[in-house]
């Protein structure tokens, strides 16, 4: 196992849950097509990928509709939604290990990055990143590979295959494995997030684990 220098990390489900501000956003989103959705908890799925593909995926959305259906969904979000979050136990305490430890962190979520900033601004963890990269509001880079990419690129990496090599992904759902695949990274499945078992054995990552601690230990061990 090569060292690890660089670590990326998804935000959803990974180092916060953002269960609350999503599901409301796309519940107050839904409302605006007459869809009325009573058990917040079925919205869950939405957690992870772009809004674009889950709206076509789980409603039938022309892309018209997905992308009106975005900006919608942004009016509850930039207003609440965002501050609706919580930190997983023990992420700030893993961060400043990491940070004391040499590792470089990297953030690349799916989520815009101008909400990712804000968020990671907002709970005082943005300082623990030399580089937060997310996607643009015109969808134009949304999927994780793009954003994994876009990251790679802003830190000097994309071009060196050995430094790629030694990066990592930690994430909690397929995109993350997938999109950390597509550039020849190992990756971190997490189970705590959004991600169950079966989706995880489905995409073989390189590496799972059950909790904050266990994810720890096994970065730092890297």
């Amino acid at each position: 196992m090569s060292e690890k220098t660089h670590i990326l990390f998804d935000l959803d489900g990974t180092l916060t849950d953002p269960k609350e501000g999503i599901t409301k956003s796309v519940c107050y989103a839904l409302k605006h097509y007459g869809i009325q959705v009573e058990d917040l908890d079925s919205l869950c799925p939405f957690i992870g990928p772009p809004l674009t593909d889950s709206y076509k995926k789980y409603y039938g959305f022309s892309d018209e509709q997905a992308r009106e259906g975005i900006l919608v969904y942004r009016e509850y979000f930039s207003a609440r939604g965002w501050k609706e979050n919580k930190v997983y136990a023990g992420i700030k305490e893993m961060l400043q290990s990491l940070k004391e430890s040499g590792r470089h962190l990297l953030l690349a979520t799916s989520k815009p990055e101008v909400f990712a900033l804000q968020i990671l601004e907002h709970f005082g963890m943005a300082g623990y990143f030399e580089c937060i990269g997310g996607a643009d509001l015109g969808e134009t880079r949304s999927r994780k590979e793009e954003v994994i990419g876009y990251v790679l690129e802003r830190c000097g990496l994309s071009s060196n295959k050995e430094a790629v090599k030694r990066a990592i992904m930690v994430g909690d759902r397929e995109y993350d494995v997938l999109g950390a695949r597509r550039w020849g990274m190992e990756s971190v499945g997490v189970l705590y997030g959004y991600g169950d078992m079966q989706e995880m054995r489905a995409c073989r990552p390189d590496y799972m684990v059950e909790t904050v601690e266990e994810l720890k230990r096994l970065l730092l061990s890297m």
